[in-house]
């Protein structure tokens, strides 16, 4: 699962005592009502379309988006783009689905939920709108009608783990048993407990490889399976799960977003962060130059990396209108790709941006961007975003509940198993873009 502001209305400033000032703002407040009414005009006459977006995106992250992308298709097609913002904006889509007055786009990490709202015919297929081959199946995945409905504006990558600068790898190995040394926040509102779920679902990869990750996530590998609960214990050894209270305590109680704040303090607190590409933007990180290891080296010792789990924002059609198509062709064409991509805000895995030696101008950036783009390489999404909402949700209360108390783990682990056997759930064909032998 990936990560997600919000914004207070300014207050008003106090009257002034003098009559010329008082009429002076109220000739100001009635022209701004003015001018504010004759852009409603015009939109309303259709004279500046507006088009409706939906995202994650707040604080710089929007700005980026903002100047990078939305401004410069602004410009060239005199459309308005209504952006909004929000850390929920699962529960403000499902709020306005109900309400019948969905975005015309929305930008949501979870492949699962995106699949569950084509099923429910509120999704337009991206048909002659975008070209498939510009994206890995695991990115722009076919669902059973044969139809295409979202494709990946950002990219992370998910199988590594963070360490500040100067930190040799001895000191690397000797951390990873200790689970005092792991940088680990639960917290993330109402998704709370998926960067516990990213930890498993990691583990399960790089131990048992792409095929038993992929059955998994389709509903195919039950979770009481050895592999699966193998991938629970071996994470819950590694975080100190049910051991030191202080420890979990402070795991459960801080927000993914602080969990790096130990590593820049004097003297130095945690040292390792297994986490996603974007957390690199933490200030933490900045200040420890933060550096990255492929988890599979770390944790298991492998001369070369199996495979990667990868994260993404995918953009999905929700009105099929001038103004919006025209808008997915913006934001799935490799300029726009490319223009967010040299912000650092996240990475493209668009066939047509090449990521090159200094990407962006940042050493880590381009490594990771590399990564993302190599084509020998194995790529499965997040598995916890592509399994149906109920199950994604739940998966995250288990994890938060099996670190407070692992002997919970085989009443968890049951009551997944009958969870992921409902009827009616919809299932992801396919989570890799390709597949490779199992573990040796």
């Amino acid at each position: 699962m990936s990560a997600r502001t919000g914004h207070a209305p300014a207050a008003p400033g106090p009257p002034s005592a003098r009559r010329p000032a008082r009429t002076l703002t109220v000739l100001a407040s009635c022209l701004v009502l003015v001018a504010a009414a004759v852009v409603v005009g015009v939109r309303a006459l259709g004279q500046e379309p507006t088009v409706t977006l939906l995202a994650n995106w707040t604080g710089q992250d929007e700005r980026n988006f903002r100047e990078a992308v939305i401004e410069p298709f602004e410009r060239k097609y005199r459309i308005h783009v209504d952006y909004q913002g929000s850390n929920a904006e699962s529960q403000v889509l499902g709020a306005d689905v109900e309400a019948g007055t969905p975005p015309d786009l929305v930008v949501l990490t979870g492949p699962g939920e995106l699949a569950e709202y084509a099923r429910q015919k509120h999704l337009v297929a991206l048909d002659g709108l975008v070209d498939r081959e510009d994206f890995g199946t695991s990115w722009a995945t076919p669902l059973a009608d044969g139809h295409v409905y979202w494709f990946p504006l950002k990219a992370d990558l998910k199988s590594i783990v963070w360490y500040p600068a100067g930190v040799g790898e001895q000191q690397r190995r000797q951390a990873v048993r200790d689970p005092a040394r792991w940088c680990l926040g639960m917290g993330s509102g109402a998704t709370s407990g998926w960067p516990g779920t990213d930890w498993i679902e990691d583990i399960l990869l790089q131990r048992y490889g792409p095929d038993v990750y992929a059955r998994w996530a389709r509903g195919d590998l039950p979770w009481r399976s050895k592999q699966v609960k193998g991938a629970w214990t071996t994470w819950g050894g590694l975080v100190g799960a049910g051991g030191d209270e202080d420890l979990v305590r402070r795991a459960l109680k801080t927000p993914y977003q602080s969990a790096s704040e130990p590593v820049a303090a004097t003297p130095r607190g945690c040292l390792l962060e297994h986490q996603a590409s974007f957390i690199r933007n933490q200030p933490a990180w900045q200040r420890a130059d933060g550096r990255y290891a492929p988890s599979a080296q770390l944790l298991f010792g492998a001369g070369a990396t199996r495979a990667w789990e990868v994260s993404g924002d995918l953009v999905a059609l929700l009105h099929d209108t001038p103004q919006a198509k025209k808008l997915i062709r913006h934001l799935a064409s490799a300029d726009a790709q490319r223009a967010w991509t040299a912000r650092e805000s996240g990475f493209s895995v668009h066939a047509g941006v090449e990521p090159g030696p200094d990407d962006a101008g940042s050493t880590w950036h381009g490594s990771l961007a590399r990564v993302l783009r190599d084509e020998r390489a194995v790529h499965c999404f997040d598995a916890s975003d592509a399994m149906p909402p109920a199950v994604r949700d739940a998966f995250a209360e288990a994890a938060i509940e099996f670190l407070a108390h692992p002997g919970h783990l085989d009443a968890l682990l049951r009551s997944l198993d009958t969870l992921s056997g409902t009827r009616g759930l919809t299932w992801l064909p396919s989570v890799c873009d390709r597949s490779s032998p199992g573990p040796p």
